[in-house]
């Protein structure tokens, strides 16, 4: 299937700017109910766009039922063709792509999925969608602990050369992106709205920064919402870019799953965080490691599933600070009571002073000091925790 969709392209082409065969591709992949695998299969038996455009009805319904075989072949409505015309201008700006299926550039982990999307819209670089890859998920109110380590993990990850993958929502997946500019590894973000838009909007700054230094692709067509249900199939996305996924939080009705359980169904590496038994956003990253996720503790935890891929295997590649387990026994000062005392697990302010021996107001103060120099989290309900 590979092979036959890029050879029907023109030899070395990496990326689609020709008017007529954007328009072509834009009505078979916007075709009213016709979806990703007849659109596979389509092409499969016939080229091109402009192949199976030419073709009769009775030539399409003998590969698909009839009814998408009308549709593909339906006069393009008004919409469609305003469509064509926005994305047209769209391509002529700086650093932003259409790449098909037909593509030399189209990333061939993809074609491991049932549905691979037909078209990507990218801004950015495409060829980090080709590059070796970790995705980092976890939950959009993560905790500050949760976000520290997925903006460690991404760091580390990237400064081994390997991209970082996640999907640009608040929480885990920023944190991660953050983390991935720092490295040489780079970071693709995968959205669930056109690449005209950007969801959420407190993300703005960050998807400018990855639009200019790493990648945003979408399959979704300009002027997309980031409507419900295209969350689902943008993480399935993720899950196929990435040779393994990691889950950073995720409570236990988490999309987060939804992705770890796609990258399990394609052959991908699951990796998950352990946290406290007491926190809810522990308990998704729990029942992964139940059903056979690998638990990860430091880098080196999911290096060593990644050792086949040659951009990992210097030993030299990996940073220090993430290469074994952190120790915390000197971290922010072992002599201070307050701090041995609040430990990792969330814990109510008058558990603190029964612990610690010390009044309430003291203990509250000392908390403050704490929280801003980033040694403690307020978590909801007033409880409080120690951070790494």
């Amino acid at each position: 299937m590979v092979g036959a969709l890029q050879a029907a392209g023109a030899a070395g082409q990496d990326s689609t700017r020709d008017p007529e065969d954007v328009r072509a591709w834009l009505r078979l992949a916007c075709a009213p109910g016709v979806g990703p695998v007849t659109v596979r299969l389509l092409l499969a038996a016939f080229g091109l766009p402009q192949q199976v455009l030419a073709q009769s009805l009775e030539a399409l319904a003998a590969v698909v039922p009839k009814k998408h075989a009308r549709a593909v072949l339906a006069a393009p409505a008004a919409a469609l063709s305003a469509l064509a015309e926005r994305t047209l201008a769209w391509l002529d700006k700086p650093g932003h792509h259409l790449v098909t299926l037909g593509d030399n550039a189209y990333p061939r982990r993809l074609f491991d999925l049932p549905d691979p999307p037909p078209l990507l819209y990218i801004k950015g670089d495409p060829a980090l969608l080709a590059r070796p890859a970790v995705a980092i998920v976890g939950a959009r109110g993560a905790t500050e602990q949760g976000k520290r380590d997925a903006q460690a993990f991404g760091r580390a990850l990237s400064e081994c050369g390997l991209a970082v993958v996640s999907g640009l929502a608040l929480g885990v997946d920023a944190a991660a992106h953050a983390g991935g500019l720092l490295g040489c590894g780079g970071t693709v973000a995968v959205t669930g709205t056109g690449a005209d838009r950007v969801y959420p909007s407190d993300n703005l700054a960050l998807a400018q920064e990855l639009a200019e230094r790493g990648a945003i692709v979408t399959e979704f067509p300009l002027g997309m919402r980031g409507l419900a249900s295209n969350f689902p199939r943008r993480n399935r996305i993720i899950a196929a870019l990435a040779h393994g996924v990691l889950v950073v939080e995720a409570a236990e009705r988490s999309g987060s799953l939804i992705t770890a359980r796609l990258a399990a169904d394609l052959g991908r590496e699951v990796f998950a965080i352990p946290g406290s038994i007491h926190a809810p956003l522990s308990r998704g990253c729990h029942l992964l490691i139940r059903q056979g996720a690998k638990l990860v503790e430091c880098l080196q935890d999911v290096l060593e599933e990644m050792e086949p891929l040659p951009v990992v295997t210097a030993p030299d590649a990996v940073p220090a600070k993430l290469a074994k387990p952190t120790d915390f026994s000197d971290f922010a000062g072992p002599s201070d009571p307050l701090l041995a005392a609040l430990g990792y697990d969330p814990v109510t302010l008058d558990a603190l002073c029964e612990r610690s021996g010390q009044r309430p107001e003291a203990v509250a103060a000392r908390l403050l000091e704490l929280e801003l120099a980033g040694h403690a989290e307020r978590l909801p309900g007033n409880l409080f925790r120690r951070l790494a």
